[in-house]
């Protein structure tokens, strides 16, 4: 049967495309009907990481190919932009919808030789490239990488907006939102939902548009979620399918380097890691706390610091000088038989471990269901982004985590102590706690889900089989 071809529209963030580039080999792997082109807009941590991409794909017969879109020379943000990375990347966003359209039409619509177009798969920040798929007459469907309790969230604010004519308030104290167990208070929100200059809007307008899709796909599974999926399919209207496709994380591969070699001389579930994702960083002030809690509390560790960048929309970088100059005098020293601290660190491959027993983290949803994969009980540690409602279900809905802080936001300036950490990890890294035992039964399920027979194999098939229905 001749292919046809699905066309992905990421967004330049780690989080967003590694989990999207892990759906696609796993819906090719499924069906071979299929083949993907991905439409990378310019940006220099997307380029890099699409690039190692088109590479690692080169070396292979999987038929997905990236095509770099030329960067926005006439791109102005609003004057407000800078206070709100959301609206900042849909107003990015926004500007690549005629040279995607162009894209598409010159390397898949008018040749030949290139399979028929089945439809658009675009990211939760994507929503206005919709209205290319309905100007080449194709349906779009949405992908989302982050848990369907914060899916149910987004598209509940224009409900909400209609209620309050306002944006969520810091003294609302607790608010009820579909699709959380519990109701969630005011202060451990999202900062986007308490913004008022664009990131509270640029998500109600995607929420809103959510509906316009043909499918949505999340990164989660039904077992995990159970209440926020119930939840999408019986307690909103005109909601299209939802495809619960998760766990997507990338299994294959083996890193070896000074870190795995350092894990290997430790001791079973005796290493607490603490990792902050691609843009977690702190201060020296809450370096040295940090590293006071790590003696304190007496375990052995795997720290990754990154150094704050200068500007917001960079990312943070690995420490060029001594160590030695952000965190307590003598502490290397102290803590050279038990502890290692590094720069960036291979998350994924740390936490499959068997070492590791413990993991203290900033709750970003790729990092949750990696932990739980690997049965690792998690630290909460929010710091921007969702992950302050990412945590909040974690451990307020599910029980899968262990409470440092539920609504840490790293713009505040708040400093956590070294005591209140000490504690956190001394309980995490109890052998007896029942947070462990409970991701442990989870880690099963996840594993579960994805082979034959389980729920997310399932949504994998009910998404391929109604991408053949819609098609044109």
């Amino acid at each position: 049967m001749k292919k046809i071809e699905l066309v992905f529209i990421p967004v330049a963030a780690a989080g967003h495309l590694i989990p999207l580039i892990e759906f696609a080999k796993r819906l090719l792997e499924r069906d071979d009907r299929f083949s993907i082109t991905v439409l990378v807009m310019y940006s220099p941590a997307m380029t890099s990481l699409a690039a190692a991409y088109a590479e690692s794909f080169a070396e292979t017969n999987t038929p997905i190919r990236f095509i770099n879109l030329p960067p926005p020379i006439h791109f102005r943000p609003s004057q407000e932009v800078h206070k709100s990375l959301e609206k900042f990347a849909t107003e990015y966003v926004d500007y690549h919808k005629a040279c995607v359209k162009e894209a598409i039409v010159k390397h898949l619509v008018s040749n030949s030789n290139s399979a028929p177009l089945a439809g658009l798969v675009v990211d939760m920040f994507c929503t206005s490239m919709i209205d290319v798929g309905n100007e080449l007459g194709v349906p779009s469907y949405l992908f989302f990488p982050s848990c369907a309790a914060f899916l149910g969230l987004l598209m509940h604010l224009p409900t909400q907006y209609t209620l309050t004519g306002r944006e969520f308030e810091e003294f609302d104290g607790e608010v009820v939102i579909p699709c959380y167990v519990n109701p969630v208070p005011s202060s451990g929100l999202p900062e986007f939902l308490l913004n008022k200059n664009g990131g509270y809007t640029s998500l109600m307008n995607h929420g809103r548009r959510f509906k316009e899709t043909k499918g949505i796909i999340v990164n989660t599974f039904e077992e995990l979620e159970s209440h926020a999926v119930n939840c999408l399919l019986n307690d909103f209207d005109h909601v299209p399918p939802v495809y619960t496709v998760g766990p997507l994380i990338e299994l294959k591969g083996e890193m070896q380097n000074e870190i795995m070699k350092w894990l290997d001389d430790q001791p079973e579930s005796s290493v607490v890691f603490l990792c902050f994702g691609s843009m977690g960083c702190f201060g020296e002030e809450q370096l040295k706390e940090i590293a006071l809690g790590l003696e304190q509390s007496g375990h052995r560790f795997l720290w990754s610091i990154r150094k704050p960048p200068t500007n917001k929309l960079e990312g943070p970088t690995d420490y060029k000088a001594d160590l030695q100059e952000v965190l307590p005098n003598g502490f290397l020293e102290r803590t050279k038989e038990i502890g290692m601290v590094c720069g960036w660190a291979p998350q994924k491959e740390i936490l499959g471990h068997k070492s590791i027993g413990g993991f203290v983290s900033h709750c970003g949803w790729n990092s949750i269901l990696e932990s739980l994969w690997f049965g690792v009980p998690i630290v909460t540690w929010p710091m921007y982004a969702e992950q302050q409602i990412n945590a909040f279900q974690m451990v307020k809905d599910i029980g899968l985590a262990v409470e440092l802080r539920l609504d840490y936001k790293i713009s505040g300036g708040e400093v956590v102590s070294g005591d209140e950490i000490a504690r956190a990890i001394k309980y995490v890294m109890d052998r007896d706690n029942e947070v462990r035992k409970k991701v442990k039964e989870k880690s099963e399920k996840s594993r579960f889900t994805v082979m034959e027979g389980g729920s997310s194999f399932a949504a994998f098939g009910n998404f391929i089989d109604d991408v053949l229905r819609n098609m044109p």
